[in-house]
């Protein structure tokens, strides 16, 4: 009878039909849709109008940036340079519009050029000097960030207001950021079906040496492929550098990963010859719903990484099972078993992604008891012990008061924390507390915010052009003076340092140097012999240091902008740290201080960082209230030493 009425009415069995085989044939269209109901049951705010905008916008740079990797992938190579090659397009971009007056069409032209020529490089190497495309793209990663960093002198430069309106809306609703997603995809979409090229990747992609015999220009053609990514990448790091409305030397960091992520989850092959630019998209989707609502569902910051990764993982695992149970059994010519392989593949992959996001939310969230009022506190980065204090000192006082506190970790990626930011606005909390990666680059997020009507708390660094209830802060520069001064006394006014500069691009590493710089006019006699940038990380601080060593062994002073890469000087340095070297840091961690009074670390500039995060939480309870706070609440600093270290323990 069922089967009478689909031959009566072919249309309606046809269309679903077709759905069915396109959930079936398509895994990761089955766990995007799977994810957004899992989503959407968990939260309340993710199935909204404007969480689901936020949800687009923040996966275009990547979606855009993986439609360009997708050619090469499909092509059977890699391309591990995308991230790098974004952010000098974006910085080429700015440098030559904003500081230097090049009319803006033609600065964007310069922008894509950059893009070009980054991926035509890349393929020469490969097709030419016959370098594996690892190898080659892994080189001008480190090429085009250097350069970006050189052109910017490591600073943000801002953006041209007639290009920032690529962060902007359309008629109020649409975000250009995923209009420009769209487009891009669907340019990459007819590269791949419709045009010469398009064929050419899937069959160097399918066996490079047949479609050499078969007359195709590989290596004509591999050039066309990475110079189609570098401008994909290029658009990639414009329509990024708008959101953030300027162009950050240090944007895009390890976006590379994403892309190709985002290409094999949408089920193109590492090995080449398969993948579309819609299976890119839904992998990019996929990325962004993941990360979307574990901030809303607030998980752990540091069990979100692994939940997407696990994610990620089962997604692509069971969708290469679910393919190769779909083919077996049609090569053996058993016909309907291979459709019975596909739908059980399927159906296992959206019941492993659904028991790993339900079971994340389940087991991995804080666990705090809702509150009607919600503050939401995005920190730069919880790699950094300071960063953990202020998070602890946060989280205490909102215990105390009975807040319901959702944190988030932008780990040094200014869009990233772009990103959350817009997530607190969708979701209406309360208020907001911002620990910006950059004062200018955290600006839009910032007047996003104020105006949903939700007041935001700076702490530790303002935000730049945009308003802020107050912002509860140490002041970095007159701390860098502070450091400057002790190491000069120290020494007697006369002596050899090196300075350990922090994470290029960042503000905090800007003032911190600023404050070095002034505070050292004061005493001639000190000679800087070298400033390198650690990063802000103990390792990094141990190498450098290392490094520096053997061209000044005559040091007798070090400056670090914060304590981290003093305790990796002073690992570097051994028994000469404390005795004929003296070591000067920054923030007054437990490491530090037990550093301080353990005689290693000379002296250290302590920031109070628990008592930034009580304070940054009380004032934004008190703006979400309507009482009045201060427009700036300064925590002062205060120079460590042996002498005084008892006083700042415990």
């Amino acid at each position: 009878m069922a089967t009478d009425t689909l031959k009566r009415n072919p249309g309606a069995g046809g269309a679903t039909g077709g759905l069915r085989r396109l959930l079936l044939d398509n895994g990761a269209l089955t766990a995007l849709i799977v994810l957004v109901i899992a989503m959407s049951a968990l939260s309340g705010d993710f199935l909204t109008t404007d969480n689901l905008l936020n949800v687009g916008v923040q996966a275009a740079v990547t979606a855009v940036l993986a439609f360009g990797v997708t050619f090469v992938i499909v092509s059977a190579g890699i391309d591990l340079s995308v991230g790098s090659v974004a952010a000098l397009s974006a910085t080429v971009l700015a440098w030559s519009a904003t500081s230097h007056g090049v009319p803006v069409v033609i600065a964007v032209l310069l922008a894509v050029a950059t893009g070009i020529a980054a991926g035509l490089v890349n393929g020469f190497l490969i097709a030419y000097g016959k370098l594996p495309p690892f190898i080659a793209t892994l080189a001008m990663l480190s090429v085009a960030r250097g350069l970006s960093l050189v052109i910017s002198e490591g600073s943000p430069i801002p953006f041209p207001d007639s290009v920032s309106h690529l962060g902007d809306t359309l008629g109020g609703w649409l975000p250009v950021p995923v209009l420009v997603m769209i487009v891009m995809g669907l340019i990459a979409a007819f590269v791949l079906g419709r045009t010469y090229i398009g064929r050419s990747m899937y069959a160097i992609g399918g066996n490079e040496e047949a479609a050499r015999l078969s007359g195709l220009r590989v290596k004509r053609q591999k050039l066309a492929i990475y110079a189609l990514s570098g401008v994909f990448a290029a658009v990639a790091g414009v329509v990024l550098a708008s959101r953030l409305s300027s162009a950050q030397p240090q944007a895009a960091d390890g976006y590379e990963l994403d892309a190709i992520a985002a290409v094999v989850i949408g089920g193109a092959s590492l090995a080449g010859g398969t993948g579309k630019a819609s299976g890119t998209l839904i992998g990019a989707l996929i990325l962004a719903v993941l990360r979307n609502g574990l901030n809303l569902l607030n998980v752990s910051a540091f069990w979100q990484q692994v939940v997407i990764g696990v994610v990620i993982a089962l997604a692509v695992l069971f969708d290469t099972l679910r393919r190769k149970a779909g083919a077996t059994p049609l090569a053996a010519g058993t016909g309907s078993g291979g459709g019975k392989g596909r739908q059980a593949g399927t159906y296992a992959l959206a019941a492993v992604v659904t028991v790993a996001i339900v079971g994340a939310t389940s087991f991995l969230h804080d666990g705090s008891k809702a509150s009607d009022q919600r503050i939401g506190l995005s920190l730069s980065t919880l790699n950094n012990p300071f960063f953990v204090q202020i998070r602890a000192g946060a989280q205490a006082e909102a215990k105390k008061l009975g807040v319901d506190l959702t944190v988030t970790d932008a780990q040094n990626d200014a869009s990233q924390q772009a990103n959350q930011l817009q997530n607190f606005t969708s979701s209406g909390v309360g208020a907001i507390v911002v620990n910006p990666v950059d004062s200018d680059a955290a600006s839009n997020s910032v007047k996003a915010a104020d105006k949903a009507g939700i007041p935001v708390v700076a702490v530790d660094r303002g935000v730049n052009n945009a308003k802020t209830a107050t912002l509860v802060a140490s002041d970095n520069v007159a701390g860098g003076e502070l450091a400057a001064k002790s190491i000069a006394e120290k020494l007697g006014g006369n002596g050899k340092i090196v300075i350990l500069q922090g994470q290029a691009g960042t503000s905090a590493a800007r003032e911190r140097a600023q404050g070095f710089a002034a505070g050292l006019k004061a005493f001639p006699g000190i000679k800087v012999v070298a400033q390198q940038p650690a990063d802000f990380d103990r390792t990094k601080g141990l190498d450098v240091m290392s490094n520096l060593l053997q061209a000044h062994p005559d040091v007798q002073g070090v400056i670090a902008a914060n304590d981290e890469m003093a305790l990796g000087a002073i690992k570097a340095l051994g028994s000469k740290a404390g005795k004929s070297v003296s070591v000067v840091g920054f923030d007054g961690t437990p490491d530090g201080l037990k550093a301080v009074e353990g005689g290693s670390l000379y002296a250290s500039v302590a920031q109070q960082p628990s008592q930034l995060g009580r304070i940054a939480v009380d004032n934004a309870l008190k703006a979400l209230d309507g009482d009045k706070v201060a427009q700036t609440v300064k925590v002062p600093v205060k120079v460590v030493t042996r002498q005084n270290v008892a006083g700042f323990k415990g």
